[in-house]
């Protein structure tokens, strides 16, 4: 191996430091050269080529991350040489629970251990070592290094480097990857709370809303006037089945009932502005032509998902589900209103009042479904649809002509089988 050009920093002065030990380039390159870089799994890749550049042999590392998602504990980011882009893997809840997890190096790290060192040439089938390191060798590689990244309040991460070289990392290579730790951690955990606002930010507001408040829009009454297709969708008996059922069944009804309507929606560009108790608020911006088209789209798949799922519902003796939904189009105010210091950025205007009292006029003419006339002719769908006449909805001032799908006609809601209860 080439030797690596480095100045020793001695410095026994009461000003004096332990770290870097040694000045490199690689660490002058994390410290200075990186804050334009988004990314964590693409300084993972570039980090790589420079260490392989100064003839220390990764050939395999890997970043593991506990993270703050709805569907995910932690994701891997995973480079190999030759590879010009890293492997990101996400990991669901539950896996930390597994054998396979439990015996595994990244678990004794997250466990309290400062390293794990395996000299894998030095190994043989057989000897009870956990079987990843079989997988290791079979790549080729000979020593395996992995180390905590600790963030603040006491997050642990991790970072693990390979090496392919007979023999592994010499001393000389451990110290220089060692030396790297604290600013590659500082340049992570930077990186890493910015994807974790993004993600809270998203699985809070939707991914329109996030963006616009990372833009900058977070000033009390900042927002814009925007043409949309709104959707206001509510759960029919809630009351009844919150007063009679468990909590953990009501909870997880509800979120098999949103989940049902949700994804529709979200397949065909609608955004999930908020949910509101057993209800849902959604809008379909006119900027996308398709957009009263996408809206009838997704409630025909979203009246399919909750079909199979009263089915399931009635299988297991829970509750059938029913629902109105109300859809109008107009122009919205989109922005933040609140207080000074609690804000909600939402939609508000003449429009979702309108679309709020055609759901609720549902529950009154029993159809589950119900447009207003400007949406119909927006869509082009009168053909599919008839007329139910004008009524008067509260707040509003003039009458409104509403709209049934010809195929609601005379059948039951949603979700409402003849001759089964919806009590308990």
């Amino acid at each position: 191996m080439q030797s690596q050009t480095s100045l020793v920093l001695e410095d026994d002065s009461p000003r004096g430091g332990m770290w870097p030990k040694r000045r490199r380039q690689i660490l002058d390159w994390l410290i200075n050269d990186t804050r334009n870089e988004r990314f964590i799994d693409n300084l993972l890749v570039q980090m790589c080529e420079k260490l392989r550049a100064q003839d220390v042999p990764v050939a395999r590392a890997t970043m593991h991350f506990r993270t703050h998602h709805p569907q995910w504990l932690g994701a891997r980011i995973l480079w190999a040489t030759g590879m010009t882009e890293a492997k990101i893997a996400t990991f669901g809840y539950g896996i930390e629970n597994t054998p396979q997890f439990l015996k595994s190096p990244v678990n004794e790290i997250f466990s309290g251990a400062n390293e794990v060192r395996k000299n894998l040439e030095a190994m043989r089938d057989g000897d009870g070592h956990h079987e990843f390191y079989d997988e290791l060798r079979r790549e080729g590689l000979t020593e395996y290094l992995a180390w905590p990244m600790d963030h603040t309040l006491g997050k642990r991460h991790i970072v693990t480097f390979s090496s392919d070289q007979p023999g592994g990392f010499s001393d000389e290579d451990v110290e220089f990857l060692r030396d790297l730790l604290p600013a590659l951690t500082l340049v992570t955990e930077i990186r890493l709370k910015n994807i974790l606002a993004r993600t809270l930010l998203q699985t809070y507001v939707g991914p329109h809303a996030s963006e616009q408040i990372l833009a900058g829009a977070t000033t009390r009454g900042s927002g814009a006037t925007v043409g949309a297709a709104i959707l206001i969708c509510d759960l029919r008996d809630f009351t009844t089945i919150s007063d009679q059922w468990p909590r953990d069944d009501v909870i997880e009804l509800l979120n098999d009932y949103f989940d049902a309507m949700s994804e529709p929606i979200e397949r065909h560009g609608g955004e999930i502005l908020k949910f509101m108790g057993d209800g849902m608020l959604a809008i379909f911006p006119l900027s996308n032509p398709d957009a009263c088209g996408n809206l009838l789209s997704a409630i025909r798949e979203a009246e399919d998902a909750m079909r199979d799922l009263n089915t399931r519902n009635e299988q297991d003796g829970r509750e059938v589900l029913r629902f109105g939904i109300g859809v109008h189009v107009g122009d919205v105010m989109y922005g933040n209103i609140g207080s000074r210091r609690r804000l909600d950025f939402t939609v508000i205007g003449p429009a979702v009042n309108v679309a709020s009292r055609l759901e609720s006029l549902t529950k009154e003419i029993k159809r589950p479904v119900l447009f207003s006339r400007a949406f119909v002719e927006m869509a082009g769908c009168g053909a599919a649809m008839e007329s139910l006449g004008a009524f008067p909805l509260r707040g509003l001032g003039e009458p409104v002509d509403v709209y049934a799908r010809t195929s609601d006609g005379g059948v039951i809601q949603a979700g409402q089988r003849a001759g089964v209860s919806v009590q308990r």
